[in-house]
């Protein structure tokens, strides 16, 4: 996959490593062309100089063929913008803002945009946002035996029902995000695009969370 990465500072820079490291093509945009040496003399991605939401700027970036965009540069502004024009002009599937204001940050996940304040904000979380890794852990308690795990809802899974991926997977589920609101569904609640759930597993069927997750809904049988 391509990737488009715009800011170059601490953050940017470490994305951008990570992503080429495990394989993907890597593009970034910054304003500042000394702050390139960040990424190291064996990067082999593209270095675009400008504003990241100049159109120009982002088509010779790759922008037309990315499958994720992440605005990281020290800016709430140009970030918003960016994403935005990212994912609204040019239609790029995974896009992650970082936000330093977190209610605006609230109001970009409300439209679809993951958007993280500064203090919470990885590398981990931003590559785990624009990989669309499907389940990832959160939390373990002290023993290790049982720990919560985020899923994101893939397609399979549209329209069927909390009992029914609880049922396939072990899991229970704690909580649900959607649009941005957390709430606490029931057995009968109806799993939508775009979901968040918060499940609490036993190391014993994490692996089962996983296959059950990726494969979708398989009629009772697995």
């Amino acid at each position: 996959m391509h990737v488009v990465v715009m800011g170059c500072g601490r953050v940017g820079s470490a994305i951008a490593r990570r992503l080429e490291e495990v394989g993907h093509s890597v593009a970034v945009i910054d304003q500042d062309p000394d702050a390139f040496r960040r990424l190291g003399p064996d990067f082999s991605g593209r270095q675009v100089t400008g504003l990241g939401f100049d159109r120009q700027t982002l088509l010779d970036a790759g922008i037309d063929s990315a499958g994720a965009f992440a605005a990281v540069s020290s800016g709430d502004n140009s970030n918003i913008i960016s994403a935005r024009v990212a994912r609204e002009t040019f239609g790029v599937q995974h896009v992650v803002a970082r936000i330093y204001d977190s209610k605006r940050a609230e109001v970009y996940e409300r439209m679809g945009i993951p958007s993280v304040a500064t203090v919470p904000w990885t590398v981990n979380r931003l590559l785990r946002e624009l990989l669309s890794v499907k389940v990832s852990e959160l939390w373990r308690e002290p023993t290790g035996k049982v720990l919560l795990m985020r899923v994101t809802v893939t397609e399979g899974w549209v329209g069927r029902k909390v009992a029914e991926l609880e049922t396939a997977s072990g899991a229970r589920v704690a909580w649900l995000v959607r649009f941005g609101d957390a709430q606490l569904p029931t057995g009968s609640t109806v799993l939508q695009d775009g979901d968040q759930l918060t499940v609490a597993v036993t190391d014993e069927v994490t692996s089962r969370v996983h296959t059950v997750v990726e494969q979708g809904y398989q009629g009772g049988r697995r």
